[in-house]
């Protein structure tokens, strides 16, 4: 894969998945712009390391569910390198809690960030990825938006959200050269997954036909493939890298 010459934005980018994007794109020769919502030490560390395997690589605060700020993300990608090619939607939070016990404002500010993040950065990106006919969109979901999980009905939600809206999106836009895929990870060792118990990664284990979580890499390996020209055919599609868990 050589992405020379292009450009891609990735939410949430400074940690975790999102981190991990980052560098297998710079690693294949893209230029990296990567958002982050507070982190800024962590940010810049990512964009660092990114320009360290000879890459392009820019750190931009933005909060995903603002429209204003995700238009500015666009076009600081365009004016500093000179165009957009690929948008990942990666940024993404949770707010845990029974059905019954959960608040209104947890479960708006999961869907804020989550679903309407990506429709925002959908919206923005689809502009100049038109104009040049061409474009590469990969969301990711997640194995608990294909299977659901108790505790957790807003993430669930936002993650389902995110396979129609790409499903969408894929059969409204293939025609201008721009494909849109869904990624869904399973348990992946993020700082998500770090505060389970003992006992909770017992059971998980126990549903992973592979018998391990996976890594941040595992996931970002088949989103860069799906933002690779070698993807040039799929869309509309969500890739399970789970493990076998949604079998």
């Amino acid at each position: 894969m050589n992405f020379q010459g292009k450009t891609a934005i990735v939410t949430g980018g400074s940690r975790g998945i999102g981190r991990a994007v980052c560098l297998e794109l710079a690693k294949h020769g893209a230029n990296v712009v990567l958002c982050f919502a507070g982190n800024e030490a962590a940010a810049q560390k990512t964009a660092a390391d990114c320009e360290a395997l000879g890459a392009r690589a820019l750190a931009v605060r933005c909060n995903v569910a603002d429209a204003a700020e995700v238009q500015a993300l666009v076009a600081a990608a365009v004016e500093s390198f000179g165009g957009l090619h690929i948008l990942i939607n990666n940024a993404g939070i949770t707010r845990d809690g029974l059905l019954l016990r959960m608040s209104e404002s947890d479960f708006d500010a999961v869907l804020d960030t989550n679903l309407k993040g990506a429709f925002l950065c959908m919206k923005a990106a689809a502009k100049p990825m038109i104009r040049q006919r061409y474009g590469r969109i990969v969301s990711l979901s997640s194995v608990v938006g294909l299977r659901g999980n108790a505790g957790q009905v807003n993430y669930a939600a936002s993650k389902a959200g995110i396979i129609g809206l790409t499903k969408s999106m894929a059969k409204e836009l293939s025609g201008r050269g721009i494909t849109a895929n869904a990624v869904a990870p399973g348990f992946i060792e993020t700082d998500m997954t770090a505060s389970m118990t003992e006992s909770a990664r017992a059971v998980t284990l126990s549903t992973i036909p592979a018998g391990r979580l996976g890594s941040p890499e595992d996931v970002a390996k088949a989103v860069v493939f799906l933002a690779s020209d070698d993807a040039a055919y799929i869309t509309g599609e969500v890739l399970s890298v789970d493990g076998g868990m949604a079998m």
